[in-house]
């Protein structure tokens, strides 16, 4: 069905070719799977999930983007959970930056399923964004730009500090430095978001200090098994109350080395 090349890729020989057969197994497989989350996709949907897993797995054969390679692994535990909080409908609206976007997720699989949404991916690693605004252009997402550069650095930009109504992260940093890398993105009265496992909560009793510090008021959590698997996943939310202090974020490398 498609075939994207990254220009820099080494010969992609090693890449299967599916059959007719298989590519019509893996639009079922992703129908199924969204399906059992109570979500079903448009054919403009299939369409461009089904791209964005090709291209993710042709540029992993060059950069390390992502252990997870097979396909039915990518459609379960990468945009089946990228898209929790629309299937558990605990999506807050308005802007969002998606922080430590890495391979895009949950921002671009969020982009696919909520078109409207005005979307920010940020990403430390150069070749990561390449890789982003690729994935970008392929799937002619409209209202979705990738940003190069560290979390730290970018939420004291005017351009950024404050100006989201939604910040979210998954598989980025444990949350009492998660909580500092995002909270300085959201505006007063938006809202934090993390992806989290089952050990969610000893999670939040260490992050007490930094949530209270940056200025987010009580958390909702959201526990639930990812349809279709065993994986026992978690969404932490809650809502911004006052503006986060002048010294956060701290400079980089501070903030991991002494969390809140």
């Amino acid at each position: 069905m498609f075939h994207v090349k990254h220009p820099d890729a080494e010969p992609d020989q090693n890449v299967s070719r599916e059959t007719d057969g298989e590519k019509m197994e893996q639009r079922e497989t992703l129908e199924k799977a969204f399906a059992s989350a109570g979500l079903p996709l448009t054919g403009t949907q299939i369409d461009a999930f089904l791209k964005y897993a090709l291209i993710l797995q042709e540029w992993n054969l060059k950069f390390n983007l992502t252990a997870v390679t097979e396909f039915e692994e990518i459609v379960t535990r990468h945009f089946l959970d990228s898209a929790a909080p629309v299937f558990e409908a605990f999506l807050p609206e308005g802007r969002i930056i998606d922080v430590g976007s890495g391979a895009g997720f949950p921002g671009i699989p969020l982009k696919i399923l909520c078109p409207d949404r005005e979307i920010v991916l940020l990403d430390s690693l150069r070749k990561r964004v390449g890789f982003l605004e690729h994935v970008i252009g392929e799937l002619e997402l409209k209202g979705i730009a990738a940003v190069h550069g560290r979390a730290e650095d970018l939420a004291r930009d005017a351009q950024y500090r404050e100006k989201f109504d939604l910040a979210t992260a998954r598989a980025v940093a444990p949350l009492n430095v998660l909580t500092e890398f995002c909270v300085p993105f959201i505006r007063t009265g938006g809202e934090f978001l993390a992806y989290k496992s089952e050990a969610a909560e000893n999670e939040l009793q260490t992050a007490k200090k930094a949530l209270k510090t940056l200025g987010i008021g009580p958390v909702e959590t959201r526990f639930f098994l990812l349809p279709g698997t065993e994986y026992r996943r978690c969404l932490i939310r809650a809502v911004k109350t006052k503006p986060t202090p002048a010294v956060y974020p701290r400079k980089a490398g501070t903030v991991s080395k002494k969390p809140l």
